[in-house]
């Protein structure tokens, strides 16, 4: 029995990424649309597991103004009914070293470019906005008060929401098997709960993102890359409204959750997966937690906040977000497969990036001419390409384990 009626677009996942595309498809007047995740409910797999943080700062214009964009719908969502949980308290950048420093005026003069507001301040300053930090070795610190976060899984429920006030359609626990084709045209998609004929799938499937492109002959890139952070039992004197912050030479990031403090950061020897070793019909090894990296997270913050030392955790966040060789996304219709748009490889920028995907996305499907950056994300840079896993399984992880390098 056919439990599924058919679309013009199917979005293949209920991550942040597939619903921000959803939603950006929605407000572009693409209102036909089927969204299916095989868990039980949206934002239940690597979304609901993310930190929230969302910072703007980048190095090109077309990377900021992406996530200026995500901030953007952030806040048109946080005036909705069912919101977010966006909160913009602002972030500051520290840096350590005088190398790092210098970066930190080049990303405001990018900044500058893209017409996103940062200030370089002084300590003296930073403490007054973080007074529990030590700013003692800072040499630079970088403000951007539009920077903040948001609960990750009030995202997916938000997203939701604003999709299905503009007539989205939803399935959830709805396992893809297969697709239809004619003539090198996907025609349909196969689930477990019948079949649904359509003219875009749009893949947004997250860790499961390669499997569901290779059922229609396509190899992709995208390598699940263990990522980890914790949150302690509530501190004194941690307000909710503190900023974000981020300390690159820490490779070290956090916030304020729930009266704790949350601490993440990115591993310079990283534990990664090659898709090909789990199937679609499984999931990659669950995240065992590792103390020993979450500990040196701890060792390291407690140079510039020693309270952190020996401070009891109640929460670890973990899962297997993906990243792409070249540190970029995969975003547009692949020239081999008509109708087959990927939405992936978002390298730890799914949920902040959701919102500025989705417009990528919209902008390589229905813009008679994308903008070079948005060409630049096509799949077909790998599938009109000679590369091996091996390469691309060291390069992606190099991607993470660099993630603040100079």
């Amino acid at each position: 029995m056919n439990l599924l009626s058919n679309a013009e677009i199917v979005v293949i996942g209920g991550g942040a990424v597939g619903l921000g595309c959803a939603y950006a498809l929605a407000k572009a007047g693409k209102t036909d649309i089927l969204l299916v995740e095989r868990a039980n409910d949206v934002g239940e797999v690597t979304t609901s597991q993310g930190a929230g943080l969302c910072g703007q700062v980048r190095d090109t214009a077309e990377r900021i103004k992406l996530a200026t964009h995500s901030v953007s719908v952030f806040r048109e969502l946080q005036r909705s009914d069912v919101k977010p949980d966006w909160h913009e308290v602002g972030s500051l950048r520290m840096a350590i070293s005088d190398k790092r420093a210098e970066e930190f005026r080049r990303l405001k003069r990018a900044a500058d470019a893209a017409d996103l507001e940062t200030h370089l301040i002084d300590n003296a300053e930073a403490k007054r906005r973080w007074p529990l930090i030590d700013f003692t070795p800072v040499k630079a610190v970088l403000w951007c008060a539009s920077d903040g976060w948001m609960t990750p899984r009030c995202v997916a429920k938000s997203y939701q929401h604003a999709c299905g006030q503009r007539g989205v359609r939803f399935a959830t626990s709805t396992i893809v098997e297969g697709f239809t084709m004619d003539h090198g045209h996907v025609t349909g998609v196969k689930t477990n709960r019948g079949s649904v004929e359509c003219k875009y799938v749009i893949n947004a499937a997250g860790a499961h993102a390669y499997h569901v492109a290779k059922l229609v002959g396509l190899e992709l890139p995208i390598v699940p890359v263990r990522h980890e952070y914790y949150v302690t039992v509530p501190m004194e004197d941690l307000a909710p409204d503190l900023p974000c912050f981020r300390i690159p030479e820490l490779t070290l990031y956090g916030r304020v959750r729930e009266g704790g403090l949350l601490l993440g950061g990115w591993e310079p020897k990283s534990m990664h997966l090659d898709p090909r070793s789990y199937p679609l019909s499984g999931s990659p090894a669950p995240v065992e937690v590792d103390w020993r990296v979450l500990d040196s997270f701890e060792e390291s913050f407690i140079q510039l906040f020693p309270a952190a030392k020996g401070a009891s955790k109640n929460f670890v966040g973990k899962g297997w977000p993906t990243f792409i060789p070249d540190g970029r996304f995969i975003i547009g219709e692949s020239c081999r497969v008509k109708g087959f748009v990927m939405a992936g490889g978002c390298n730890a920028h799914g949920i902040s990036g959701s919102g500025g995907i989705g417009k990528l996305l919209v902008e390589s499907l229905l813009d008679r001419r994308p903008s070079a950056y948005v060409k630049s994300l096509s799949p077909d840079r790998f599938t009109e390409t000679r590369w091996t896993w091996d390469e691309a399984r060291v390069q992606a992880a190099r991607v993470y384990e660099t993630y603040y390098g100079v």
